[in-house]
Order: structure tokens, then C-alpha cells, then sequence
């Protein structure tokens, strides 16, 4: 059973690899084509468009492994049922269950993989990526949500940052400080600020207005300092979308709405969602199991496996739409970002139950 277990093992690893090297080389050359557009704007040359695109690959590569897991399990299957192989396991004994517990441990070494790769590898490439492109094309600007620049809630305090660049120093800060009855109580307006550590600013050219009750008052500074809870990871968080950002961004920006009383249901089911997607490769493996198990007779091997690939891609389908429909409708973030992975879980354990127990 060992040498067995080995040996579909390396089938199934093998297909997989290959399979991800092919849908890694695919989804590349697609962004090289759109990278092609910018190349010539500024200092964007073609090797920055290559180098762009060579950092896009961990991310994809985070997105594509669950169909990438699912296409070689079932090439491999394939080949097997395809030389017989498959055939005499089941006369040997192999069951279903079996063959479960001998794919299961390539599939959670799947999935750690593609969980390490979406925390930690694929946000610093994308954002990497991201930076290539700014200081390129001379933009210079990272986060710009609205024409008057990034907005953000501190506590009492609004703030207006009309740039960010890309070394996370701040230009035109506008602060506006309000008191416990809502009454405006400060307008500080800086040229820059640049992060000391520790949750500090360094403002510089500060116009600092203050309004009492009768009158008000302005006094010009050099430089000060300005505690807040922003720093260079949350504004790095502000210019991601949230199913790009890694768990502890995530985990760390959903705290900071929260203290600021700010809605967090789309960051929450982003953050369940990273912590889920990594299983839906186990999911797609099991998925793939029962389709070893359908005879020639039945419709063909290669029919039964387009349907697989069709159920593969209706999961990523399915997902998003669960991850909107749940933000629309207030569901549970939790539930929202696991329903998917556990239905397909369900689907692919009772077509593997139907088949063998016929």
C-alpha cells in the first residue's frame, strides 16, 4: 500500500505541476499583452513590463493552484483508467476511502503551500509590481481615492491626504479634529509628513487653526509631531483591494474600522475567505476522485472530465458571487466566504459515495 500511495502520489504531483506551470505561462503572457500598453509612458521600458509581470506570478499562482490541483488530479486519473491501472487498485482493494487518505496528504501540502503564498509572497510581489509601474510612469501617487485624495477616519479626526508616494510619505495633509459634541474643534494643514515609528508623524509646514468660542485663531509651525493610528501598512492596505491583502493586513485594518466605528463586512469576508480558499484544494482533489470511477460506457472518460473542469471553474464562480451576495445582504462574513468550499466539499463526497457504491 505504501509503494502504492508513492506512486499516485508522484502522478498526481507531477500532473499538477504541470498543469499550474501551463495556466502560470497563459495568464503571463495575457499580462505581458496588457503591460504593452504602458511601456513607453515615462521610464516604463519593456523590461520593467517583464519584471511587472514576473511579480504578477504569485499572485496568480494563488488564484490558479485550486484549478490547477483539480486539472492534474483528474489528468492523472485519467492516465491510470487509461492503462488500467486504476482498474486493478480497485480489484486489489483500493477503496474510495482509500484513495481519499492517499491524496489527502499531497492536498494539504497543497494548501499550506497556497496559504504561505498568499500571506506572505503574493502582497509583497503585487504591491512590488504596483510600485515598478508609479515610480516608472512618474505618477508618484499610491492612493488617491477621490479627486481631493485619500480620506480616513482617526478616532476624532478626519484626515486628508491629497498623495501618498511610494515610500509611504505623505504630502498635503489636511486634519480635521472634532470634539466629543461633533463641534469642530482644529484645521491642521501640512505641507509633508514622513512615519518616525511608533504610530509618529513628522508634519512639516503646519498651519494650525484653531476655533474657540468667539473667535479663532491660526499659528504657523516648522515641524511637529502627530500621534495616529495610521501607518505605512494600513495606508499599503488603503490603495489594496481587500481580497488581495495578506490575513494579519487584513486582521489589522478590520481592527482599525472597528475602533473608528466604520463598516468591515467586506474585509471580514475577505479575511474568512483567505483563511478558506487554501482548502479548496483538497476540496478539488476529492472533487476529482470520482471521475476515476466512471467506465467508458458510461459517456466517456473525456466528457465526465470537462464536466469536472466545468464544476472546478463554477467554484470560483460560485465564490464571488457568494462574497457580494453576502456583502449586499448582510449575511455572516464567515459564511459568506466558507459556503462554497463546504458545498463543493459536499458535492464531491456524495458523487464519490454514488459511485462507489455502485
Amino acid at each position: 500500500m505504501k509503494t502504492l500511495r508513492r506512486y499516485v502520489t508522484r502522478q498526481v504531483l507531477s500532473s499538477t505541476l504541470l498543469v499550474a506551470a501551463a495556466l502560470l505561462m497563459l495568464f503571463s503572457f495575457f499580462d505581458f499583452i496588457q503591460e504593452l500598453g504602458d511601456v513607453g509612458r515615462g521610464k516604463y521600458r519593456l523590461s520593467l513590463a517583464l519584471l511587472k509581470v514576473a511579480l504578477s506570478i504569485p499572485g496568480h499562482m494563488y488564484e490558479l493552484f485550486p484549478v490547477a490541483a483539480l486539472l492534474g488530479t483528474l489528468f492523472a486519473l485519467a492516465q491510470m483508467v487509461a492503462h488500467s491501472e486504476y482498474t486493478v487498485m480497485r480489484v486489489s482493494g483500493v477503496s474510495a476511502r482509500a484513495m481519499i487518505f492517499t491524496v489527502l496528504p499531497l492536498g494539504i501540502a497543497f494548501a499550506g503551500i497556497t496559504f504561505l503564498v498568499g500571506e506572505f509572497v503574493a502582497p509583497f510581489s503585487e504591491s512590488a509590481a504596483q510600485r515598478i509601474l508609479l515610480k516608472a510612469t512618474n505618477t508618484g501617487v499610491v492612493a488617491q481615492e477621490f479627486r481631493s485624495g485619500l480620506w480616513v477616519k482617526d478616532f476624532n479626526s478626519f484626515v486628508n491626504v491629497t498623495q501618498v508616494s511610494t515610500d509611504a510619505a505623505l504630502t498635503g495633509v489636511r486634519i480635521y479634529e472634532f470634539d466629543d459634541q461633533h463641534r469642530l474643534k482644529s484645521i491642521s494643514e501640512a505641507r509633508a509628513g514622513e512615519y518616525r515609528g511608533s504610530d509618529r508623524w513628522l508634519l512639516r509646514d503646519v498651519t494650525r487653526t484653531l476655533f474657540h468660542q468667539d473667535r479663532t485663531e491660526s499659528v504657523r509651525i516648522a515641524e511637529t509631531d502627530w500621534h495616529s493610528v495610521l501607518n505605512p501598512a494600513i495606508l499599503n492596505v488603503l490603495m489594496v483591494v481587500p481580497e488581495r491583502m495578506s490575513v494579519g493586513d487584513l486582521y489589522t485594518y478590520i481592527g482599525h474600522l472597528r475602533e473608528n466605528g466604520q463598516a468591515t463586512s467586506r474585509h471580514e469576508i475577505a479575511f474568512y475567505s483567505k483563511l478558506v480558499y487554501p482548502l479548496a484544494v483538497i476540496v478539488m482533489m476529492i472533487l476529482a476522485l470520482p471521475f476515476a470511477y466512471i467506465r467508458i460506457r458510461d459517456g466517456g472518460i473525456s466528457g465526465k472530465i470537462f464536466l469536472g473542469i466545468v464544476l472546478g471553474l463554477g467554484f470560483h464562480l460560485v465564490s464571488r458571487l457568494f462574497g457580494h451576495l453576502g456583502l449586499l445582504n448582510a449575511w455572516p462574513p464567515l459564511f459568506s466566504a466558507s459556503f462554497p468550499t463546504v458545498l463543493f466539499f459536499i458535492v464531491g463526497t456524495a458523487m464519490l459515495w454514488r459511485v462507489e457504491r455502485r
